[in-house]
């Protein structure tokens, strides 16, 4: 009797064994969850180059990038850029230097940030490119239309110029890519070399910009160096 009670004993304490296993386990297994170092997705960060350092070059407390890919966005961009600064000063009582603004100008938007001599020069075939009449003489243009101040309400920058904005401290990237096309499109309009042509407007864009590899990465880089981006 006392042997067969000894035997319920012991069955009795190994099936409590057994039942507090996987309590255990699931115990030890939700404290290792717990103590378990986030995966690499989780620390991701964004690759730095040092050809996109310049977004960098400021002090500023707020940081924004307009994306322009037509005529009529780059008018509208420089107008946004325009009212930023604007609201930033009258309503927020900020400094150009406290605000870094930057108008990215890619595909047809692209011709826009080449200045006057390039537009007087090469007017004819980028009008045809960019499918763009000067509003006033329904004519190639002669000079790039967004550094005058006497179109108004006739373009989409309402009369805001890109003179006015670079004097505000906005800056411009230039899509290189884009230019290479324009560039190889204008050569062949004038009978001329694609790459001289190309060098020759790189010397030549508006003021406060510079070209950019590409506007598409301009546009992904700066929102990695924690711009707000706008589509205009």
């Amino acid at each position: 009797m006392a042997k067969q009670f000894d035997s319920v004993k012991r069955r009795s304490f190994l099936n409590a064994m057994n039942a507090a296993v996987p309590v255990t386990a699931l115990a030890l297994g939700g404290a290792a969850l717990a103590n378990a170092k986030p995966s690499a997705h989780a620390r991701w960060a964004p690759a730095r180059h040092e050809k996109d350092d310049w977004f960098d070059t400021n002090q500023a407390k707020h940081r924004l990038v307009i994306d322009t890919t037509t005529t009529a966005e780059f008018g509208e961009g420089i107008l946004y850029a325009s009212n930023f600064v604007l609201v930033n000063k009258s309503d927020y009582g900020l400094q150009n230097s406290d605000l870094a603004v930057v108008v990215v100008a890619r595909h047809g938007a692209t011709p826009f940030a080449y200045n006057d001599a390039m537009w007087a020069k090469y007017g004819a075939a980028m009008s045809d490119l960019t499918k763009f009449q000067d509003p006033k003489t329904k004519q190639a243009p002669k000079m790039n239309v967004f550094t005058a101040p006497d179109y108004g309400e006739v373009l989409s920058s309402m009369g805001v110029t890109v003179g006015g904005v670079s004097r505000d401290g906005v800056q411009f990237a230039v899509c290189g890519l884009a230019t290479s096309f324009f560039s190889g499109l204008i050569a062949k309009a004038v009978n001329g070399d694609a790459e001289k042509i190309k060098s020759e407007i790189a010397a030549n864009l508006v003021p406060n910009a510079r070209m950019v590899p590409a506007g598409i990465s301009a546009v992904s880089r700066a929102q990695e160096r924690g711009y707000t981006f706008v589509k205009a």
